[in-house]
């Protein structure tokens, strides 16, 4: 018997049990489906982190002032002995690993632009920042080092502020106000989209550090130049950890931290952050897998029961084929390409099932989701695998039968 004929054989046999075949089918589906969305699902939150990361830049860290003690109670982040632009100048220098420290300040403000206005976040800071946020611009030019050094009236805004302000017009060299300061606008950033905490990073506008201290928040800082945050970015190839106790003990030195006090500042790893959520996104989606792979095997042992059931009420038929002729490879195949047309047609629905339940995840749930042709063929290839694996047991079993006594069955 060719494969051919083999298949035409299985087809009739299954068409003749539809109601068997469909229950016993339904563990592939469900399977299938399962293991689709939930590979879905998991790839989505790790591309989600990726986004993330990327959006962040890659070898990031964040230093803050500390929190202060009085009484006992711990007074809340930033409360104690604030940085300063020559702390981050020293990160820059005295850090081997470090590739640039970027002094940052930061306020809300509302932003005018003839008859349109906007509330941003305004940012005062240099040019390091961009390059460790690796945040490349889409037109205009970066601030120059005179524009720093002498608070020039200058700014760059991102993608968001850009069409609040100027809709589709372009907005190089138009004038705004920043809290009544009127500052040029010199670049447009490209587009970064939004952080793990799902703000708009385009929503900004980036002003020299001197000008934001200055101009718009009127000197504050004083003679120290105090600053809210130092960002921080770590070479290529160097670690992360290293630089970290490194920038640690600079700090320690510079703020004359006794041996045994604590911290007056706090450094944060935020790639570690993200990459920690990335591999908790990977074991998530391993585990829903592994409980979502559980039907299939469950499946395959429904496929297994019913398959047997199928060979001990067709003892007297395949007692008949041997007698006039049919081998037992013939036997074995015809019911190995009926467990694995069970297998193929349940993953097929399957596969249908699982993409409408991506799409329902990802239209009302709101969760981000991505099913590759990866999962799909993963999903239907381990249903084929199921099928003959666990096909396989009562095809041998049918094949070894001895014709007279097959014959003889009742």
């Amino acid at each position: 018997m060719n494969s051919l004929a083999a298949l035409r054989s299985a087809l009739r046999a299954l068409a003749a049990n539809t109601l068997r075949s469909i229950l016993t089918m339904l563990g592939i589906i469900i399977g299938v489906a399962a293991v689709i969305t939930m590979i879905a699902v998991g790839q989505g939150a790790t591309d989600r982190v990726q986004e993330q990361m990327k959006g962040l830049g890659s070898n990031i860290m964040l230093v803050l002032p500390g929190s202060v003690t009085q009484g006992g109670a711990r007074m809340g982040a930033q409360t104690g002995q604030a940085l300063t632009e020559e702390d981050a100048l020293a990160i820059a220098l005295d850090v081997p690993e470090v590739q640039v420290a970027a002094p940052t300040m930061r306020s809300a403000a509302q932003v005018v632009s003839g008859n349109a206005n906007w509330s941003t976040s305004v940012f005062g800071t240099t040019n390091d920042y961009l390059e460790a946020r690796e945040w490349p611009l889409d037109s205009g030019r970066l601030f120059e080092a005179a524009e720093v050094a002498g608070s020039a009236k200058v700014a760059i805004i991102g993608q968001t502020t850009a069409r609040e302000l100027f809709g589709d017009s372009d907005p190089l060299d138009q004038v705004i106000r920043v809290k009544k300061v009127p500052v040029t606008i010199i670049g447009v950033l490209s587009k970064k989209g939004q952080n793990s905490l799902g703000q708009d990073q385009d929503d900004m506008i980036m002003l020299p550090i001197s000008t934001f201290r200055n101009r718009v928040q009127g000197g504050w800082g004083g003679k120290l130049k105090r600053v809210g945050s130092i960002s921080v970015k770590v070479k290529e190839g160097q670690s992360m950890k290293a630089a970290e106790d490194n920038i640690k003990d600079l700090l320690r030195q510079r703020f004359k931290v006794q041996p045994n006090a604590d911290d007056p500042f706090s450094i944060r790893n935020l790639t570690e952050i993200l990459q920690a959520q990335e591999a908790s996104s990977r074991v998530m989606t391993l585990l829903l897998s592994a409980v979502a792979g559980i039907s299939l095997i469950i499946g395959g042992i429904g496929i297994m029961n019913i398959m047997l059931v199928s060979v001990t009420e067709r003892t007297r038929e395949i007692g008949l084929r041997m007698a006039v002729g049919a081998r037992g490879r013939d036997i074995l195949s015809q019911f190995l390409i009926e467990a694995v047309t069970l297998s193929l047609i349940g993953g097929a629905i399957g596969v249908a099932l699982g993409g409408v339940a991506t799409w329902a995840t990802e239209r009302f749930a709101g969760w981000q989701v991505s099913m590759t042709p990866a999962s799909i063929l993963l999903a239907v290839g381990f249903s084929v695998f199921v099928g003959v694996f666990f096909g396989f047991y009562p095809a041998r079993r049918a094949s070894r039968l001895l014709p007279i006594q097959a014959l003889r069955y009742e």
